[in-house]
């Protein structure tokens, strides 16, 4: 639980018109003293100390519906689940929508979609509720109006009608001297009298907090340690703007301190934002949480990850055909880790084995490799039925087949999934095998050791097996049948191993490598039978291959020579 330590704020009143004579002063004596008391803290100080466990456990993601859910995003998202779900915790929800301008409702949908899609459900916030609500800042303004109006009155916060150009001048001077661009404006001490003129006026004001001149900012942050900042380099700033709209760090505070947030567990870049919402804290009395500032997520080079360095958000990956567990599992491993070798978790393994503790503050490098290693290899476990079902109906969403389900569909699946790593890659994977790229194969410097092991004469006697009947034969009898066909028939021919089996692979599915071949081959002549695969595919049945073989011309690609077909009707 944070705990403040220091010298407390005090507001100290006099009456004119019923005090005594001798305590009647002007009224810039009142204003001078009230002012006086807030300014004297020399040693202000925070501390957030590890009691966590003291108190419920909630924590909350509060991302701001202005564009898509970035990975960064979502191991935040992750961080705050995974803590909440091992201690018995609520993961909380709450939608910061108060920049109006680039906040919409597209977003917003968006963003809960991919967060359902991870399996991140959450306790309370948007189409759940919950007793903190509403969970939308942009319905929470009366909220932060009644609280700026409370430190309004306790002193804490000023009217300052500062202009822009002022404002900006005053930058500028604090350029020129090289010092922190801190408000030094007239309002922070301005008497009452001269406030009510600008109030009668008309004047636009924003309320701007008073900040302690001495003192500094202590936090035991849970990833990265100690960490404190001076009060000196901040100056009083905004908490409500001109137009009414309360500023960023005000609403996250009393956001925060109104749901019980025990846990802020955000990225880095908020840090600098902790020293505003630590004031405010302590201003409102209420008791300030535990924080946890995770790290960046870094672009191979080093740097911040964005969109130049390809896909960023979770809706660009979940279209691309990645697997919620693995992208769930990939983003836990971005800067944490069980101790172990193991990196491969589920989500209900995470949530076992997740410690804040474990967390590191260094950037973590986003691989895309890697994510898609992963992704091949939850794919795998994937029970076989659910695999099917989804490669399935892919192929006939993607119109390379004309049915979802059958023998075929399971039989491809199970040749193809070991060398899948995305569901879309299944299209490749099957169109591959369908094809017979023999011409280009042949044509290949891989092949020409191959070819010159006397495959003209190979390709005769595969012939010959297929005229009579062989072939055929021993698919029909499955596996075994073709196995005992194989190495019958590499007897007859006085070849076995890599001799044997480089040939026919070639002759027959026309590719120096593949999956296993005995049932590539059965496949292929399965496809050619079942009537599952669509014309527009460039499919060729295994009895149009034979047909190619007998148009080759040896001669010429044994020379090297350009090849010559006799016709390219069985090719079409």
């Amino acid at each position: 639980m944070a705990t403040i330590v220091g010298a407390p704020w005090t507001r100290i009143r006099f009456y004119p018109e019923v005090a005594p004579p001798f305590l009647r002063r002007s009224p810039l004596f009142y204003r001078s003293k009230r002012i006086q008391d807030f300014r004297r803290i020399r040693t202000f100080s925070v501390s957030a100390k590890n009691s966590g466990e003291e108190r419920n456990v909630r924590v909350r993601f509060a991302p701001s519906p202005t564009g898509n859910l970035h990975v960064g995003g979502a191991r935040t998202a992750l961080f705050n689940y995974l803590f909440a779900r091992s201690k018995g915790g609520k993961f909380v929800l709450r939608i910061e929508d108060t920049d109006l301008e680039r906040s919409t409702k597209e977003s917003e949908e968006a963003m809960l979609q991919d967060l359902s899609w991870l399996g991140l459900d959450w306790d309370e916030g948007p189409g759940v509720g919950g007793d903190y609500g509403p969970y939308r800042q942009s319905e929470r303004n009366s909220m932060y109006k009644h609280y700026a109006e409370k430190l309004l009155e306790s002193g804490h916060v000023y009217r300052c009608f500062c202009s822009n150009e002022e404002l900006e001048k005053m930058k500028e001077i604090a350029k020129l001297k090289q010092l922190p661009p801190v408000y030094t404006g007239k309002w922070a001490s301005a008497m009452d009298d001269e406030m009510q003129e600008e109030l009668e006026k008309g004047t636009p004001y924003t309320y701007r907090f008073r900040v302690p001149k001495k003192g500094s900012l202590k936090i035991n942050d849970l990833i990265r340690g100690e960490v404190s900042w001076n009060l000196e380099t901040l100056g009083d700033f905004v908490i409500m703007r001109s137009n009414g709209q309360p500023v960023y760090n005000f609403c996250v505070t009393v956001d925060d301190a109104t749901m019980a947030i025990s846990h802020v567990i955000r990225a880095e870049e908020h840090l600098p934002n902790t020293l505003r919402q630590a004031l405010i804290y302590k201003a409102l009395g209420f008791p300030m949480p535990n924080f946890a500032h995770v790290s960046l997520i870094l672009a191979p080079d080093r740097s911040k990850l964005s969109k130049r360095h390809g896909a960023t958000s979770v809706g660009q990956f979940r279209e691309m055909g990645y697997l919620p567990q693995a992208m769930v599992n990939y983003l836990a491993l971005l800067g944490w880790g069980d101790g172990t070798e193991n990196e491969f978790f589920t989500l209900e393994q995470l949530v076992e084995k997740f410690s804040i503790g474990r967390v590191n503050k260094s950037g973590a490098i986003f691989d895309a490799t890697k994510l898609r290693w992963m992704n091949g290899e939850h794919l795998r476990v994937i029970p076989s039925e659910e695999l099917t079902k989804l490669i399935g109906e892919r192929w006939k969403s993607t119109g390379i087949l004309t049915e979802s389900e059958g023998p075929f569909i399971e039989e491809a699946v199970q040749l193809l999934k070991d060398g899948i790593d995305l569901i879309p890659h299944s299209d490749k994977a099957l169109s591959n095998l369908l094809s017979y790229p023999l011409h280009d194969t042949l044509k290949s410097p891989e092949a020409k050791p191959i070819l010159e092991d006397k495959l003209s004469e190979f390709s005769t006697s595969l012939m010959a097996a297929y005229d009579n009947g062989e072939i055929l034969s021993a698919l029909e009898e499955g596996s075994a049948g073709w196995q005992k066909w194989v190495k019958s028939f590499g007897k007859s021919l006085k070849r076995k191993e890599k001799s044997l089996f480089m040939p026919l692979r070639v002759l027959l599915t026309g590719k120096l490598h593949g999956p296993e071949m005995a049932s590539s081959v059965a496949l292929i002549h399965k496809a050619g039978t079942c009537g599952v695969v669509a014309p527009q595919v460039g499919f060729v049945p295994l009895n149009e291959r034979f047909k190619m073989l007998r148009q080759l011309d040896w001669d010429s690609l044994i020379k090297d020579e350009p090849l010559v077909e006799a016709t390219t009707a069985a090719s079409n």
